[in-house]
């Protein structure tokens, strides 16, 4: 027995060290300025995932030959003061193991992937440091047993999205999709802020076995009130919502695919959009003891997918096209979770993440392909009229088609009614900064930094 404890312990280590391993070369070589050759780089990115990913093949083959479902790996409390404490603890069971090994093999092939489609560019360190901060990231909140650690994790993708998003810094438009993504994400990073604070407040505890029980998932027994499991079950679906784009934090995924492709493939289209829907599946006993929430997700996960099937049959390219084709299968995802569908909705978003990752690496060739044939034919494929187009009069296919160009006028409605306010108040609070420092200095002392006279823009028009 001691021997197999210290060859799981070597295993779980691996799972965890190998991508912060990877982050920590990449990261001190770019900050000394000596970053590695395109050909090393890929060599540690690859050296990276396979050992991550062998390593949690193994704990898989070792929890099924042992019958043991359920694998805690406690690092203690980093801090700790009066009524709160921050401790680092990892689980290995059927649902962060699968995660995890998902998460291995389709960064794997991306990362390969990006090895070629970017080389010579000049963003190509840039790249991969961001890449093994999302890898870092993913790892972490897919293992994590306390909701400090799925936080940090969930910081680090979060950032890594963000910074992919505007990658492309000299154009306009990415930065300005970039803050986009960020602004949601700091939305849904606040609820899950206070769904700690919340956690911490009622029981104690930030650990999940204390809040969900310790028995193995799907079948924990959430040892709170149902009055508990709503307010922080509220909170975290707040989380849930901004992180897998669901309504209505649905604007910022056709905006990510400013991104290169190898970022839109993994991040957007398969693993970040769906860190949402993990999260719900490791908080699953919180639904069941809050049946209303549990049908609030199921409501909010149906009218996603269909948001995302009419925005999709309007798209004019193909990246927004598989984007909102994503977003319909998250909303059915979701929707099985809040319908109890555990291990369902567990197959469901392993399947759907390989086929997006392979449709949207698969994208510019096809496309090449789509026009090749398009030239030999003559003429444009002809596009089938739909079961909708068939059922619904001009008038309401009219009516529908606007609504789904305009995206469900979402962008426009959080514009109007939630970011527009801010802005005019943090403008305010600027103008007030202005005049105080002038009143103080006697003159105008900022001349450099002036700004023209206040015009409505709406957020996604901002640049920084």
């Amino acid at each position: 027995m001691p021997e197999t404890d210290f060859v799981v312990s070597i295993l779980v280590l691996s799972v965890v060290a190998a991508p912060l391993a990877l982050l920590a070369v990449l990261g001190a070589a770019s900050l000394v300025g000596r970053p590695p050759s395109e050909a090393v780089t890929a060599r540690l990115c690859h050296a990276a995932t396979v050992v991550g990913l062998v390593a949690s093949l193994a704990l898989l083959a070792h929890m099924l030959v042992s019958g043991v479902r359920y694998v805690p790996v406690s690092l203690g409390d980093w801090v700790a003061v009066p009524h709160f404490h921050y401790s680092v603890k990892f689980v290995f069971d059927r649902l962060s193991v699968p995660f995890c090994i998902l998460t291995f093999v389709l960064c794997g092939t991306i990362g390969a992937f990006a090895s070629q489609y970017l080389h010579r560019e000049r963003g190509f360190n840039r790249f991969f440091v961001l890449y093994a901060v999302f890898l870092a990231g993913m790892v972490l909140t897919a293992l994590a047993g306390t909701i400090e650690t799925l936080f940090a994790g969930w910081e680090l993708v979060g950032l890594s999205s963000a910074l992919l998003v505007a990658y492309f810094h000299e154009r306009p438009a990415p930065v300005r999709n970039g803050l986009w993504v960020w602004v949601i994400y700091r939305v849904s990073d606040a609820a899950l802020v206070l769904a700690a604070v919340v956690m911490h407040r009622m029981t104690g505890e930030g650990d999940f076995d204390q809040m969900l029980g310790s028995g193995p998932w799907p079948h924990g027994q959430a040892a709170l009130t149902e009055s508990q499991a709503y307010i922080i079950g509220g909170l975290l679906l707040v989380a849930v919502a901004g992180k897998s784009a669901l309504v209505p934090f649905s604007g910022w995924l056709p905006r990510a695919m400013e991104g290169p492709t190898p970022s839109s493939a993994v991040f957007y289209g398969a693993l970040s959009v769906h860190l949402g829907v993990y999260l719900l599946l490791r908080v699953s006993p919180i639904l069941d003891a809050a049946p209303g929430l549990a049908a609030a997700v199921v409501v909010l996960g149906l009218v996603t997918a269909v948001y995302g099937y009419l925005c999709g049959r309007v798209q004019a390219d193909i990246k927004s096209a598989l984007a909102f084709a994503s977003l319909t299968q998250v909303g059915i995802i979701v929707a099985e979770v809040g319908l109890g569908l555990h291990y369902l909705a567990l197959v469901h978003l392993i399947g759907h993440a390989c086929l997006r990752t392979l449709q949207f690496l698969r994208a510019p060739t096809l496309m090449h392909d789509y026009h090749l044939l398009e030239n030999a034919l003559g003429e444009h494929r002809p596009r089938p009229r739909g079961l909708w187009g068939r059922l619904l009069p001009e008038q309401g296919r009219a009516w529908v088609y606007r609504l789904a160009l305009e995206r469900g006028y979402l962008d426009a409605i959080l514009n109007t009614y939630f970011a527009g306010p801010f802005v005019k108040l943090f403008r305010w609070f600027d103008a007030l900064e202005r005049r105080g420092t002038d009143a103080l200095a006697g003159r105008s002392s900022r001349e450099s930094d002036e700004v023209p006279p206040h015009t409505e823009q709406p957020l996604d028009e901002l640049t920084v």
